[in-house]
């Protein structure tokens, strides 16, 4: 989800990453789920922060609607109940979705960047069209 690649997730890589994974949350409540683990007090979890909140989820430490608990539980398996062989089908499933989520994405950027490509011709071509009327009319 570290979408800018700079070691960091972010406020907009978080509400991303609650979406994907279906449990989004308002503006205040992802600040809310940063200040609860952002040890350095910088605005963005940096991966031990985020390791943190598995940590304060599993002792107990945080709040029943808090968002970071919620994002827990969706991440969680117990490998005693389903076994490792579910453990990696759980975790094979995630990353299928993911990836079906990332060629979506990938096709409405293509989408977008066509139809950006086709206003730059349209302008490009009105523009030389005025600059031909232009000629004519002097």
């Amino acid at each position: 989800y570290d979408s800018g690649r700079d070691g960091y997730i972010d406020l907009m890589e978080l509400k991303l990453m609650m979406e994907k994974l279906g449990a989004p949350q308002t503006h205040l409540g992802l600040k809310n789920m940063i200040k609860e683990v952002d040890e350095d007090f910088d605005g963005k979890l940096s991966f031990r922060e985020f390791l943190l909140f598995f940590h304060k989820a599993a002792a107990g430490e945080l709040e029943e609607d808090s968002g970071l608990l919620t994002l827990a539980k969706l991440s969680e398996i117990d490998v005693s109940i389903e076994g490792v062989k579910g453990a990696k089908n759980f975790f094979e499933a995630k990353a299928q979705a993911l990836s079906s989520a990332s060629k979506f994405e990938a096709e409405i950027k293509a989408e977008q960047d066509e139809r950006k490509r086709e206003e730059e011709e349209r302008k490009h071509r009105r523009a030389a069209f005025r600059e031909l009327k232009s000629t004519f009319s002097q």
